[in-house]
């Protein structure tokens, strides 16, 4: 039975590129027929032409059938959904039957079935005769038709079943969804081009029978294996040029787009045409929150376009090889891609790597296969400059049977695998979730030596990216500032790409998006699968932002004396004409003068417009913009930016103490406030909890800080006192069940301009041996006094110690709502840093000289018990957080945490802070 079967398929025809063709074609896309079976062995008399489907239920193809109320997803990260023991699987086994039924026009004849994807093993039949099956559910499969075609009506039927044997080579970190996902298409075409083109125009092309003609630089019928020398421009992915070019075959012809592009390693090094290739890229899962992976082609360009305006150059196709019109996209706006076989099979992982079918001689024929279609598809995207063998599937055999038949058919783009630590089989030392301290010691060629000193000196010799760094799950990532840097330091270092581009969030009536679990898998990996750079909608998160910072092609420093910028331009493949320059002078975040900078193609030191000092915080920000319209943004489209802050006049003394506090009532036993400037308030009072994040989840913190009982912290009040015009506070904070706590003195004091002054001094008591999440003050108003919060700070986004790269200094305004931060699974968000004020409406808060501010209409106990955006209700009153420090937020959902210097220890501290009347 097919089910078991080792065998990749049968009745297909030899893989082929995917081309433009002139040759006649129908679109059988559309609404089907459907039926859902709960086993494998339902009837299969559905394939006869004269069936009677009237009963069946409709359903979209391309389409996932759980997406559309036939059964439901199911999310798991590494395990298997069904026991490890291949090549079986369980008798419950959705199987989906779909029908479609087409009139062929008249005068067809011949002509292939082609179906660019199907999960995970669908078999075919035409007018009641069976074509044949495949697996490989993200690779195009192939039938001859032709035989079996009729004039007018034909009955084209589909069995897919969800699970087979080739299920054990698709564990790739994502939600189990079968169906028919991709294009079905009745073709005539049947050509197959290779073309080479070298940067230095060396152009010649595979394709028997054929002639290319390429009129842009004046090449006419050449024939295949003749080389020809051209004055073309290269490809690459800043200056993306192509050249329309058609092959010509008597029964049709096909049009590529031809780019000029050579990658080689030289001394250790990735290069591009001759130049050092740094990759800052991301990893792309195909995906939609209502479609799944029958992604359209419009939302494939609302990635590529989000990826280039946000400084990304470059896209690992995780796990899999992508649907083939992405690919066109790079082609055509630029990105460099690294194109991974559908293959991974990290479930073995659980059982010891036993049966991996990587080393498993019965699957030889199937990972070949797969490698096979994906490169015949593929080779001629100018976008791919490296192939992948796949993700997490051990290492073994199969592997070098991959390796070497990719080598003899493409030997001009190297092999990447990060599986097997030796990199017997690839021409890159590629890793995942490498600590800052590994990466630096891998750039300066200190990694660990492996034990066979050949491979060693194998692997010294190679480039090194990180295939997957920057685990972007929830909060986060932190850290990428660093990484860049040491990427951008060592030539050896190839760059990397965050995991991942977007949250696999399914749209769901209750959750808003739904993660592992909410379908009542009984197997799940949680929200494991809520890890991208953009949210369930592709709307950029805070880490996309970060990112586009750390990524940014243009860096741009002030000498320590001021008056000039150091502008360096970071192309790998261009220089900064395409680019303007402006300079911005702001007073307390408001612009007082703006001026065009002249700055050289090749960058250099420039003379920046004098700034008198004067009243008020004064910055200078140099932001570099598009000069013109690009095909992926338009002109003004920054690029990049940098601050300064400008000499200011000396802010004028403090006012004078008064004698009364004057503005604000306290309760006369606690010393706690209940009233300021008219506005009923409870606090503050010293905080050191925040909503776990991910990262504080998987990296072991939170336990330890529910451990020490820092969620339920009790406030002692110890002493009152008041001298004259000063209250005095003195209190012990601590947890239950312990003897740790923290001293805290508040002490107030009114300044003669009406404001109040309040200083903390905490002083901690016993051994704190672990990072704490926060340390500040938190209050709360009521609901209706505040709606609207300006400040003078970073913003306008979150920001965190080891993240908020994209946060700038300026002055901002958003609604409590606004400043949420929505992430699909609810945790700490909204922290807006280094703020030198802030008005809510009835009083302005300011830091002496700065503060966390973070404003919700919940409380942070709400917050940490939500799973989902929706559980989190507004109520009456606004929690308002002052906070003097945070913990750092790392990437421990997958890889290290916070750098040490962003972690957070208890310390004795003081801060001060100033609220002044509306």
């Amino acid at each position: 039975m097919e089910l078991v079967t080792f065998a990749p398929g049968s009745g297909l025809l030899a893989p082929r590129a995917a081309l433009r063709s002139d040759a006649p074609s129908l679109d059988l896309g559309g609404t089907w027929r459907f039926r859902l079976s709960p086993s494998a062995d339902a009837p299969e008399d559905f394939a006869d032409p004269g069936y009677d489907d009237s009963g069946w239920a409709e359903l979209p193809v391309p389409s996932h059938w759980p997406l559309h109320g036939h059964g439901a997803p199911a999310y798991t990260n590494v395990v298997y959904p069904f026991p490890v023991d291949p090549p079986y699987v369980p008798d419950e086994n959705p199987t989906g039957d779909h029908r479609r039924v087409f009139d062929l026009p008249e005068g067809w004849s011949g002509g292939r079935l082609r179906f660019e994807g199907a999960d995970s093993l669908a078999r075919v039949w035409l007018n009641g005769h069976e074509l044949g099956f495949w697996t490989g559910s993200r690779l195009p499969a192939e039938f001859d038709a032709g035989p079996w075609l009729r004039p007018g009506r034909n009955v084209l039927a589909v069995r897919v079943h969800q699970w087979s044997a080739a299920s054990y080579l698709e564990d790739q970190d994502m939600w189990w969804l079968p169906g028919i996902f991709r294009d079905v298409t009745l073709t005539r075409s049947a050509a197959d081009v290779f073309v080479h083109a070298t940067h230095d125009g060396r152009l010649s092309f595979d394709g028997a029978g054929g002639r290319l003609d390429l009129p842009e630089l004046g090449v006419a019928g050449l024939e295949p294996g003749v080389e020809v020398r051209v004055a073309a421009e290269p490809w690459t992915a800043e200056t993306p040029r192509l050249y329309d070019a058609t092959v010509t075959f008597p029964e049709e012809t096909v049009r590529l787009r031809v780019g000029f592009r050579t990658v080689s390693i030289e001394d250790g090094a990735l290069l591009a045409n001759g130049r050092p290739l740094l990759l800052k890229g991301v990893n792309r899962h195909e995906f939609d929150p209502r479609r799944g992976r029958a992604v359209t082609r419009e939302t494939m360009r609302e990635d590529v376009l989000l990826m280039k305006r946000h400084n990304v150059n470059a896209v690992r196709t995780s796990h899999y090889p992508p649907h083939p019109a992405f690919l066109d996209l790079c082609d055509e706006l630029g990105l460099w891609v690294i194109d991974e076989c559908d293959l991974e099979t990290h479930g073995f992982e659980r059982v010891g790597w036993r049966g991996n079918p990587t080393d498993d001689p019965r699957y030889e024929a199937a990972l070949l296969d797969r490698m096979r279609r994906m490169v015949e598809r593929d080779k001629n995207h100018p976008s791919v400059v490296m192939w992948s063998l796949g993700n997490e599937a051990g290492v073994g055999r199969n592997l070098g049977v991959m390796a070497a038949w990719t080598r003899e058919r493409d030997p001009s783009r190297p092999l990447h695998y990060e599986g097997d630590r030796s990199c017997a089989h690839t021409d890159v030392y590629s890793r995942m979730y490498a600590s800052h301290a590994e990466v630096e010691a891998i750039g300066r060629g200190e990694e660990d030596p492996l034990e066979d000193p050949a491979l060693d000196a194998r692997r010294r010799a190679m480039p090194f990216l990180q295939c997957e760094y920057a685990h972007a799950m929830g909060n986060g990532p932190g850290g990428l500032a660093e990484y860049q840097e040491l990427f951008e330091r060592y030539p050896r270092l190839a760059g990397g790409f965050v995991w991942e581009w977007i949250d696999h969030g399914i749209a769901h009536p209750a959750h808003d998006f739904a993660y592992g679990g909410d379908f009542g898998e009984p197997l799940h990996d949680g929200n494991f699968v809520i890890d991208g750079l953009v949210f369930p909608d592709r709307t950029p998160s805070p880490g996309l932002l970060d990112l586009n910072k750390a990524f940014e092609p243009v860096r741009i420093t002030f000498a320590a004396e001021g008056g000039v910028a150091r502008v360096v331009n970071g192309h790998g493949f261009r220089d900064l004409s395409h680019l303007r320059f402006t300079a911005t002078v702001e007073v307390e975040g408001e612009v007082v003068a703006e001026h065009p900078l002249e700055v050289p193609p090749d960058g250099g030191e420039v003379r920046l417009p004098g700034a008198a000092a004067g009243p008020g915080e004064r910055w200078l920000t140099v932001r570099a913009l598009l000069a013109a319209d690009q095909p992926w943004a338009p002109a003004g489209h920054e690029v990049a930016w940098s601050q300064t802050r400008l000499p200011s006049d000396p802010p004028a003394p403090a006012g004078r103490t008064a004698a009364t506090l004057s503005g604000a009532e306290f309760e006369d036993r606690s010393g706690r406030l209940i009233r300021l400037f008219g506005v009923e308030v409870e606090g503050p009072r010293l905080d050191l909890w925040r909503a776990p994040t991910d990262n504080d989840r998987y990296s072991g913190l939170e336990a330890r800080w529910r451990a020490l009982g820092l969620h339920r912290l009790t406030h002692r009040t110890d002493a009152v006192e008041r001298h004259g015009g000063t209250l005095t506070v003195r209190t012990r904070v601590a947890p239950a069940a312990g003897d740790l706590g923290m001293r805290a003195a508040y002490r107030w004091t009114a300044a003669d301009d009406g404001a109040l002054l309040l200083r903390v001094d905490v002083e901690p008591e016993g051994d704190w041996s672990d990072p704490i999440p926060r340390l500040g003050l938190t209050m709360t108003l009521p609901g209706a006094a505040v709606d609207r919060i300006t400040w003078f700070g970073r913003g306008p986004g979150e920001a965190y110690p080891d993240t908020g790269l994209a946060a700038r200094v300026g002055r901002w305004s958003a609604t409590i709502e606004e400043l949420q931060t929505p992430y699909v699974r609810p945790q700490e968000n909204g922290h807006r840093a280094d703020v030198r004020w802030a008005d809510l409406g009835p009083f302005r808060v300011s830091g002496e000289p700065l503060f966390g501010l973070t404003a919700r209409r919940w409380s942070t106990a709400e917050l940490a018990a939500a799973r989902h955006r929706p559980d989190l209700t507004p109520g009456d009153r606004v929690h308002l957080h002052l906070d003097l420090a945070h913990q750092g937020i790392g990437t421990a959902t997958c890889g290290p945490g916070p750098l040490p210097r962003y972690d957070l220890y208890a310390r004795p501290a003081t801060f001060t802070l100033r609220f002044t009347p509306a």
